[in-house]
Parts: structure tokens; C-alpha cells; sequence
């Protein structure tokens, strides 16, 4: 059996001007592993997955994609992967099947290997009915299926999906999820995939958690939760500034406000809770406590929560990267 990395990333570094958006990411992602990088818009993921997929050259650093180096071997890379890009690239002029056998021709892949292979992946997204209908007429889930269907008409080794959920209301988020593990079961393939949504990071084997360009941490779903520890309790209170000074005096708790609320994470939050009460001078208009969740953890390791209408200056630059409606060996890249 082969034991190397899938993916492998050494001090990846990318920048756009003065403007580094990647600082030095290293990690590496296992064969058959399904792997999530977390972060808010802009923290740098869609531009090392532009690096991974060739079409962003590296400033500096290393990255091999089934075993082939970004910098030297883009179309070897290009040839291993599939890639569903965070913006539609379907044409909707044409139907499921034609936007299949356009992909097809990009990748050179023999007419008979297309006709084996198109019915299988539509049947595997649950398409293959709708196969001779216009993209046009294709619900968001529907598109963002068909969009996994051509990422994987051409047997990739890695299936990269950038915010493949984005736009989508919460059951067609699930549904798509399921389809992605029982392909990536059934295929046998690596998953790589950016997101901002936590509850789809849940999903991963592992994450990183990206922020301003850098790796902040690595691990299990479960791994990250229990390196928090605890509970995390929540409240509000008449005056939150006052509260935070009156817990770190009296009871040498490390509280802090965010998003107009005092929040802590402690070992014990119903014990705590009491000593809150008893010796809290403001009034408590509400209190929440739970066990740590991503959330929990990302705002534990960059002092905010991740929203879903965040904006910031590496957004713009998404609009060097955006795929043509295939994305094939052939492209060049900036």
C-alpha cells in the first residue's frame, strides 16, 4: 500500500502585490482522506486552492498533487484532479449530458471511457433522468451536482471543492454532503475542500483552520473540540465591561466581550454559573452554556466568529482565479 501524502504542501506562499494572501502554509492530506480547510471569506483559501489545482503560480513554497509537483508538473496535476469551483461554470445553454461531454473533449477522454463513464456519474448524483434537460432548468442543488458529476468524469485522484455548498438552503446543503461521501467512498478518491460553514466542516476527516493566510490549527473535528476543553458559557448583562473586570478580579476567570456578550470557556459551567450569579454585581439578562463546538474553536484561536456576509480585499482577487466552463490540462495560469 502507498503511504504518501496525496497532497503535500510545504511553505506555501502567494502574494498579490504587497498583499500576502497565503504566509507559509504547510500541512498534507492522506490518500482517501477527506480534508476541509476553515476560515472566513478571505483568509486564504481559495487562493491555495488556486495554487493546488495550477492555476495560481506559487511565490514561494513547494506543493506535489498525486505526486506531482504545482510548479513543475501542472499538467501532470491537472490530469489527477477534478475541480468544482466556487462560482457556476455550467453552461446552461446546454444540457446535463452536453456539459459532460464538453468536459470530456477538454480532457481528451476516449469516446468509449465517456459513454462507461457519463451514465455512472450522473446516476451517482442522481441525474442521470435529467440528463437531456437544459442546465437552465436545473434547481442550485441540481447544478452544484452536476458540477461533482463532471469533476469526476475523468477518474481524478483528488476531487477538489471550493464552497461547493454556498448558496444553498441547509437540506440541499445535506443532501449534496451525502452525495460527496458516498462518492467519496464509492471512488476511492481524496476530497479537498474549503468552506466557511461549520457545521459542513463537521463532515471532514480533518481540518485546518486558516485565518489571515496562516494554518492556526490542524486536527479531528473531535481532536479541535476537546483541545478547547470544558463548557463555554455565554451572558449578558447590564454591563458587560464591568462583568468582565468583576470575573477576572473576583474569580480569575479569563472572560472577554464578543459580539455584545461576555464569554468564557471553563471546566465546569454549572459550578461556575453559580459563583457567576452569587457574585456578579451587574444584572444577567441571559445566560447559555454548551459544550465547545468549531465555532467555539475558531473563535477561541482568532477572537471572532465566521459570517456568512464577511468581505474583505482577497475576495476581489477570487476574479483572477474563476474556471472557464471546463477546467482542462491544457489552461494557463497567472
Amino acid at each position: 500500500m502507498n503511504d504518501e501524502p496525496m497532497i503535500e504542501v510545504e511553505s506555501l506562499v502567494r502574494r498579490f502585490g504587497a498583499f500576502e494572501a497565503v504566509r507559509g502554509v504547510s500541512f498534507d492530506v492522506a490518500r482517501g482522506e477527506v480534508f476541509g480547510f476553515l476560515g472566513p471569506n478571505g483568509a486564504g483559501k481559495t487562493t491555495t486552492i488556486g495554487m493546488l489545482v495550477t492555476m495560481l503560480r506559487p511565490t514561494s513554497g513547494q506543493a506535489r498533487v498525486a505526486g506531482h509537483s504545482v510548479r513543475t508538473q501542472a499538467q501532470r496535476v491537472r490530469e489527477s484532479i477534478g475541480i468544482v469551483f466556487q462560482e457556476p461554470t455550467l453552461d446552461e445553454s446546454l444540457t446535463g449530458w452536453e456539459n459532460l461531454h464538453f468536459h470530456a473533449d477538454v480532457y481528451n477522454l476516449p469516446a468509449a471511457d465517456f459513454k462507461e463513464r457519463a451514465p455512472q456519474v450522473l446516476k451517482t448524483v442522481e441525474l442521470y433522468d435529467r440528463r437531456n434537460t437544459l442546465v437552465r432548468n436545473y434547481s442550485g442543488g441540481m447544478k452544484r451536482r452536476l458540477e461533482i458529476a463532471r469533476g469526476l468524469l475523468h477518474y481524478p485522484k483528488v476531487l477538489f471543492l471550493d464552497e461547493p455548498t454556498i448558496g444553498l438552503d441547509p437540506q440541499s446543503r445535506v443532501a449534496l454532503w451525502e452525495y460527496i461521501r458516498e462518492i467519496q467512498r464509492r471512488e476511492a478518491i481524496t476530497v479537498f475542500l474549503t468552506t466557511h460553514y461549520m457545521a459542513e466542516a463537521e463532515y471532514c476527516d480533518r481540518i485546518a483552520i486558516i485565518d489571515h493566510g496562516e494554518i492556526v490549527a490542524l486536527d479531528t473535528p473531535a481532536m479541535l473540540k476537546a483541545g478547547l476543553g470544558g463548557d463555554v458559557v455565554t451572558i449578558t448583562s447590564s454591563d458587560n465591561e464591568l462583568a468582565v473586570h468583576e470575573l477576572q478580579l473576583f474569580l480569575e476567570l479569563p472572560a472577554r466581550i464578543e459580539d455584545g456578550a461576555v464569554r468564557l470557556e471553563v471546566e465546569d459551567g454549572p459550578r461556575t454559573l453559580a459563583q457567576i450569579f452569587r457574585r456578579l454585581t451587574p444584572e444577567i439578562t441571559s445566560v447559555d452554556l454548551h459544550k465547545p463546538s468549531l465555532e467555539d474553536v475558531f473563535i477561541n484561536l482568532t477572537g471572532r466568529a465566521i459570517r456568512d456576509d464577511e468581505a474583505s480585499q482577497a475576495d476581489k482577487l477570487r476574479s483572477q482565479m474563476r474556471g472557464p466552463a471546463s477546467f482542462g490540462p491544457g489552461m494557463r495560469r497567472p
